[in-house]
């Protein structure tokens, strides 16, 4: 028998899990950049609508909250293979969509692309994390 205290079904649990502070990182920006559409929910419906988003008003704010829960899901490492893959799934329409700055007006395109790329870099991370939640 050991002398070390036996672990907390906390640390149990996190063993297995990938990198907490990617997670916490990673979770906490999504639902941080999801919750600005909160902040002004007319904007983010209009700019759906200019995008071709059908019933934007529905899937904007839809989209948001999802995005607020799968980044929450995501820091906490719970539910991981539903917060990760939501997340995916959206990042994945929304960067070729939403943020095409190869269509969009020379005033845009530089706002475009950088939402792009940002878009990108997180998809990266939350497809890294896809792959942990899937393994055993």
């Amino acid at each position: 028998m050991s002398d070390e205290d036996p672990e907390t079904s906390d640390e149990a649990a996190d063993r297995g899990a990938p990198s907490r502070l990617g997670r916490v990182l990673l979770g906490v920006g999504l639902a941080a950049q999801a919750s600005e559409d909160f902040r002004d929910m007319d904007d983010t419906i209009e700019y759906a609508e200019s995008a071709g988003v059908p019933m934007p008003d529905v899937a904007a704010p839809f989209a948001s909250g999802m995005m607020v829960v799968a980044g929450l899901g995501i820091a906490l490492w719970r539910v991981p293979r539903i917060a990760t893959g939501a997340a995916v799934a959206f990042l994945t329409v929304v960067t070729a969509t939403m943020h095409d700055f190869w269509n969009a007006d020379e005033g845009d395109k530089s706002g475009e692309r950088l939402a792009f790329f940002g878009n990108l870099a997180m998809l990266g991370g939350a497809l890294v994390f896809l792959r942990e939640a899937y393994k055993k």
